[in-house]
């Protein structure tokens, strides 16, 4: 169908205790004959090579489902009188906040909803707030508008996605998000187009114990982002392997001219310069960590997923190398990279950890058509592997995102506080 996201390849393979899924790109990854030039001289295309796969979990998670899933079955839900307006049972909507309240993690489970996007929406609603986000504007990924408020994922089937908590690489992001499922895949026990999300208490103090944590700390990030120009005429299709184009500032920025994205992109705090064929380079430098006030403490805020490496198995962009500099930052390289707040480059240690802490803490999300999903943004970040379709499957998840808020970073004193409930 016109919304249907089409999501393509994945294979997996079981280690001692931990599930390892990826694309089959990852065993052999064509490369542009520029990656292969820039491997020999590039030392952060070294840094990166070869390429860092994500785990996702360990095979135990930090939650167990029980604490934050809600069978709908006995709510006898009805998808066309939540479509024209009819409220919630109100003790389901109590029980979605306590959990909410929480954990900071709702799944509704056996909602009988079917595909029905609008009465989902009903549903993820009164936790994500009157205000939810109406207009990506700004964000990474090409996502498009599927119904009103309701975005695609914007990214392959075939890329794995490192965690990430939403939005962190502007100035305003967004409280929680909710995953609405309008199409899933046969539930077979091996988390096939799952989504996982990574406890931010866990990761946070798993990172503090290294010496990455201390040093993000003290120094910050830098998200460096790149964007092409559409009317240069390359398609911004994520399963387009002929292209090497991520996005465009027009979609990203929801404008039409340098002088309007500049100016959206100055509002989300991003330092902007413009390179030759109107090639937009943005750069914001800000904590690594941000105050969550529902628990009184700093959590990490920041992950590899605004890195180069976020592109390691996606179509097209793959073949780019890595981008040195912001200065020197071209449309033949991968647009993402991030730095420490200083401008100096993460390790290749550094990086693995950056990855290991999160996948450490993660849990897995297995979709069924009708499911709901409400995250909040500071306490859970969100990710998935690669994943392959059979014939006739779909994969099909509708993206709302929450009221936003103006990022401050970390607080001074604020390194513990409350802890998660788990």
């Amino acid at each position: 169908s016109a919304s249907s996201v089409q999501l393509r390849t994945r294979r997996e393979f079981a280690g001692i205790g931990v599930v390892r899924m990826w694309a089959p790109q990852l065993d052999h990854v064509e490369r542009h004959p520029l990656a292969d030039v820039a491997s020999k001289f590039s030392v952060a295309q070294g840094i990166r090579t070869p390429m860092i796969v994500p785990d996702f979990w360990t095979g135990s998670p930090p939650l167990e489902k029980s604490r934050y899933a809600i069978d709908c079955s006995s709510f006898a839900l009805n998808a066309q009188e939540l479509e024209n307006g009819a409220p919630l049972p109100e003790a389901l909507v109590q029980a979605m906040r306590a959990r909410f309240d929480e954990f900071g993690l709702v799944l509704l489970t056996n909602t009988g909803l079917g595909d029905n996007l609008p009465a989902m929406q009903r549903c993820a609603a009164d936790i994500l707030g009157p205000n939810a986000m109406a207009e990506y504007k700004a964000g990474a990924n090409a996502r498009r508008a599927i119904a009103k408020n309701v975005f695609e994922t914007g990214a392959p089937g075939t890329a794995h996605l490192h965690y990430h908590h939403e939005m962190a690489y502007v100035s305003k992001s967004t409280r929680a998000l909710a995953f609405c499922c309008v199409q899933g895949l046969p539930q077979d026990g091996t988390h096939r187009g799952a989504m996982f999300v990574s406890e931010a208490v866990g990761h946070t103090e798993a990172i503090m114990r290294t010496d990455l944590g201390p040093k993000l700390k003290e120094k910050g990030i830098t998200y460096i982002r790149c964007l092409t120009d559409r009317d240069g005429g390359e398609s911004d299709d994520p399963n387009d392997e002929r292209s090497g184009v991520y996005n465009h500032w027009q979609t990203s920025f929801g404008v039409e001219t340098p002088e309007e994205a500049t100016a959206v992109a100055l509002s989300r705090g991003l330092e902007v310069e413009w390179g030759p064929g109107r090639y937009m380079k943005t750069k914001y430098k800000t904590s690594a960590f941000e105050y969550c006030p529902q628990l009184d403490r700093n959590l990490l805020y920041s992950s590899v997923s605004d890195d180069s490496i976020w592109f390691d198995t996606w179509p097209g962009v793959k073949q780019l190398p890595t981008l040195e500099s912001f200065a020197t930052a071209t449309p033949k390289e991968r647009p993402l990279k991030i730095t420490f707040g200083d401008g100096t480059n993460f390790t290749r240690k550094e990086l693995q950890t950056f990855v290991r802490v999160y996948d450490e803490h993660g849990l897995p999300l297995d979709w069924v058509k009708g499911d709901v999903g409400i995250v909040c943004n500071h306490r859970w970040a969100h990710g998935r592997p690669a994943f392959n379709l059979g014939p006739g499957e779909q994969r099909t998840l509708g993206v709302m995102l929450g009221e936003m808020f103006e990022r401050e970073g970390q607080r001074n004193g604020k390194w513990a506080g409350k802890a998660a409930k788990l």
